[in-house]
């Protein structure tokens, strides 16, 4: 089960930009480290949320469901990096959006890959259903209610972290 951290994610941001490797453009280099801040965009229109099924071309969770989501691997805000992930990952934009939230920090270990992961979940409702246009991280997508969850592969702690953000009891 998750459980909420006791530092809030700008403290954990900054300790790991201050303890890990950065590229030459500056950002954070998680790649072997043993935790990583990410976060986790939930793309809300009227009661679906859009479900994205992880490519083989990327490092963990291949072949999994899971929502947008991207390291923090920069000093900016979690709306900010919320926004560049949404456009990113989907094609929407902006002005698309009605309303964004985020949500409380999530803790979430996994052991198989031997990873810790800080999770910034960030709820995005849109104003329209959009036309979604994915990049490589991603092989398909589906607009699904949480109650359809349980009929999809999903990366671990994804059920979690949905029925924290969106509220489900």
């Amino acid at each position: 089960m998750s459980k909420q951290p006791e530092k809030n994610y700008q403290k954990i941001l900054e300790d790991f930009y201050n303890l890990y490797p950065k590229f030459k453009d500056g950002r954070i280099d998680y790649s072997f480290s043993d935790s990583a801040l990410v976060i986790d965009v939930v793309i809300v229109y009227k009661d679906e949320f859009l479900l994205l099924k992880r490519s083989n071309k990327v490092r963990t969770y291949r072949g999994l469901w899971m929502v947008p989501a991207g390291y923090m691997d920069e000093i900016i805000s979690a709306e900010e990096k919320a926004l560049k992930e949404l456009f990113e990952e989907t094609g929407i934009e902006k002005k698309s959006v009605l309303s964004i939230k985020t949500g409380k920090l999530i803790k979430e270990t996994d052991s198989k890959i031997s990873k810790i992961w800080y999770i910034i979940p960030v709820l995005i409702k849109l104003k329209h259903k959009p036309k979604i246009r994915l990049d490589w991280e991603h092989t398909e997508y589906k607009w699904v209610r949480y109650e359809d969850l349980k009929n999809y592969k999903t990366v671990p702690g994804l059920n979690g972290m949905l029925k924290n953000i969106l509220d489900k009891k």
